[in-house]
């Protein structure tokens, strides 16, 4: 039996498994076989679906639904009203439950209030949605990805700043290159 805070409005079915010190607010409903971590906060109104696994210090705002299939890892951040998929073609009158498709948001990256995740896409450790933005592809890990569709306008820091030219991290000076592959690596 873990110890994690429950608000009195939140629905949490048999089965589900919630990790310590996880804090669960408002109006909030977890499935049977969905997987919580530790140290996680979920905000109100958050819906969390069976075949759903997170991580610990998973931080869930307000008004988000985790639907089968999306794997969150560790210290991911899924701001207010964002939206994941698990279908490509949706459409109400054809069962498509055989066609959901796995949707992995890697450690430390961040989904910014009301982005879109289409499902089927990996988000590299450390990105950076913007708010607003449909990401239709797999995204590199420290991408910074804007618009719709999201296109990557730069890159961040393991602490989610914005780095400039010099590829130095303005919060705790890490020093980046970019490799042969064309992707992000701290320089140690």
């Amino acid at each position: 039996m873990s110890d994690f805070f429950k608000h009195e409005t939140a629905i949490i079915d048999d089965g589900a498994t919630i990790g310590d010190k996880t804090k669960i607010w408002h109006w909030t409903h977890i499935c049977s076989g969905a997987n919580i971590g530790a140290n996680c906060v979920l905000g109100q109104n958050v819906f969390v679906s069976s075949r759903v696994e997170i991580g610990d210090n998973v931080k869930i705002q307000n008004n988000v639904s985790v639907y089968d299939d999306v794997i969150l890892e560790n210290d991911v951040f899924c701001g207010p009203s964002m939206v994941f998929t698990n279908v490509n073609n949706p459409r109400a009158h054809i069962q498509r439950k055989d066609e959901y498709q796995q949707t992995l948001v890697k450690r430390g990256a961040t989904l910014g209030a009301n982005c879109t995740i289409i499902c089927g896409n990996v988000i590299g450790e450390y990105a950076l949605i913007g708010a607003g933005a449909v990401i239709t592809k797999d995204v590199a890990p420290h991408a910074m990805m804007a618009g719709v569709p999201a296109k990557q306008i730069g890159w961040v820091s393991h602490s989610g700043e914005i780095l400039g030219d010099d590829l130095l991290c303005p919060r705790e000076k890490r020093q980046y290159k970019i490799d042969d592959a064309g992707h992000l690596q701290e320089q140690k």
